[in-house]
């Protein structure tokens, strides 16, 4: 889940940093002094931006796909309560 959501906050950066390339055209014969002056704040803001998308594709994820958690988990607890299960060790565990 965590490698999809770093997939998806790179393919969203770079689309993010083509459009904002291609918008501002009009600095390009200034871009080495900006770069030089403001590198630094550039990528500050560049990296915490990634963290918070990735952060945001994770939950997003975690909300979508992992709906029916607790009805499995449910389900594999009345398993190990019950005698006829594969785990029989886990089920020794419970009783004591």
């Amino acid at each position: 889940m965590l490698a999809n959501a770093l997939l998806l906050s790179t393919v969203v950066m770079t689309v993010l940093l083509f459009g904002v390339a291609s918008a501002g055209d009009y600095l390009a014969p200034y871009r080495w002094a900006i770069l030089r002056g403001y590198a630094g704040q550039i990528a500050a803001f560049l990296a915490i931006a990634f963290v918070n998308l990735t952060a945001l594709f994770y939950v997003a994820g975690r909300l979508l796909f992992l709906k029916d958690t607790g009805r499995k988990l449910a389900h594999v607890e009345k398993q190990l309560r019950t005698r006829s299960t594969i785990a029989q060790e886990l089920s020794d565990r419970l009783e004591s």
